[in-house]
């Protein structure tokens, strides 16, 4: 583990939070749930140990649900803007999990594990093939 600090926020900035060094790892959650939640065909979340926390900044509302697990998930979004920036799990006390794209970081690492692979998009295996544009068109 590095001794840097990491900064993740929300859109508008108001909610952030610092965590001190590198992930225990990077998880891609393919449930609906998660689909859900980021609007998107996925959600990618970084795992780091609880004394891993340095700070969290700002307004934050709490949304809770039950997981597949049997534990309580408790997301904390940003009232303002509403995008999620990290989470806690019941049933993993140890670990707070934080967006991954809060980060913000092209240089952030990449997934160590994928989860839920019955709910996965079939596309997304070839998402490499895309072709990619510096930004944009438009």
């Amino acid at each position: 583990m590095t001794g840097d600090v990491r900064h993740a926020a929300c859109a508008c900035g108001g909610l952030s939070i610092s965590v001190r060094g590198d992930p225990q790892r990077v998880g891609m959650c393919h449930c609906q749930q998660c689909q859900r939640r980021t609007g998107s065909a996925f959600g990618l979340a970084a795992i780091f140990a609880r004394d891993q926390l340095a700070e969290a900044h700002g307004p934050r509302s709490a949304y809770s649900r039950q997981g597949e697990s049997g534990g309580t998930l408790t997301f904390s979004f940003c009232p303002t803007c509403g995008s999620t920036v990290f989470w806690e799990h019941s049933n993993l006390p140890e670990v707070i999990l934080v967006a991954l794209g809060a980060f913000a970081d092209p240089g952030f690492p990449g997934p160590t594990g994928a989860f839920w692979a019955e709910s996965r998009h079939p596309w997304v295996e070839t998402l490499h093939e895309l072709p990619a544009q510096p930004r944009a068109a438009g």
